[in-house]
This record gives C-alpha cells, structure tokens and sequence, in this order.
C-alpha cells in the first residue's frame, strides 16, 4: 500500500456535519516531577472524562529532564471548548494550563492525518482572513488598517 501524495485527488474533505480533530499542546517548564504528573494525570483523567476528548499524553524531553508536553486530543473544537467548561476542569486543568509556555498557541487543527500505509489532508477550516482579524473584530477592525 503507498501512502498518499498529497495531491488535490488525496485531500480529505468531511462530509457536511463532521467536524475535524483539535491537538491541545501545552510545554511545561518544572524541575519537580513528581507533584506535576500527579497533577497532569488528573488533568488527563478529568479531560477524558469529557465527551469528544479522545486521547492524552504527558511526555517528558529526553534532552532536558525539566521540559514536559501535555498533548490532549480531541474530536472537534466544540468538544475542545466544552471539555474545559465543566467546572472540576475550570477548577483543576485550567490553573494547569496556565503554568504552560504562552509563547506559542496551544490548540491546533489536524492537517494530515496518518496511519500505517496512509497520509490523509484534511481541509483546513480556518477562515481566509484568519490571520488578519483579531479578537473582536468579528465583522472587521474598528478602523481601517
């Protein structure tokens, strides 16, 4: 079996109604490893514990003992914003995912997906002018850039 080109013919579009998979990815800074995965495991437990919420890792740098990941994976990005709005998640994940690194995004949209022998694209669901319209300007910025 060969894995896919890439080409328009392998792009997977969803079918009207399916949504596609969300990646939370939150980089962690901590020397003290053992309060932080009892942390990050109730942080799994609690998220997966949501529907839509598919998956979870914590990994830990093989380079740099004191560097850790949380990849979370869900089914959409509605499951991604509803499984942090119960309040056990608001109250234990969230002061969690506000030690994080802030200095790049957390959450992502599958691009390509791939499994043994096959690499599929899906369509992006950003908006054309997604890097162009902040927060709050919705319907256009304020004032004309």
């Amino acid at each position: 079996m060969s894995l896919s080109s890439g080409s328009p013919d392998h792009h997977f579009a969803p079918p009207p109604g399916k949504v596609l998979p969300v990646l939370l990815i939150a980089k962690f800074t901590t020397a003290d490893a053992e309060p932080f995965t009892a942390r990050a495991k109730q942080a799994l437990e609690l998220l997966l514990a949501q529907p839509g919420c598919l998956r979870g890792l914590l990994a830990r740098s093989t380079d740099t003992a004191d560097l850790w990941v949380l990849t979370v994976e869900f089914a959409s990005v509605s499951a991604y914003r509803r499984a942090l709005s119960p309040f056990d998640v608001r109250t234990h994940v969230i002061p969690l995912l506000a030690e994080a690194d802030t200095t790049e995004p957390a959450a992502y949209e599958v691009v390509l997906e791939a499994a043994p022998g096959e690499v599929r694209h899906h369509t992006s669901l950003l908006a054309a002018d997604a890097g162009t319209v902040r927060l709050g300007e919705a319907s256009g910025p304020a004032t004309a850039r």
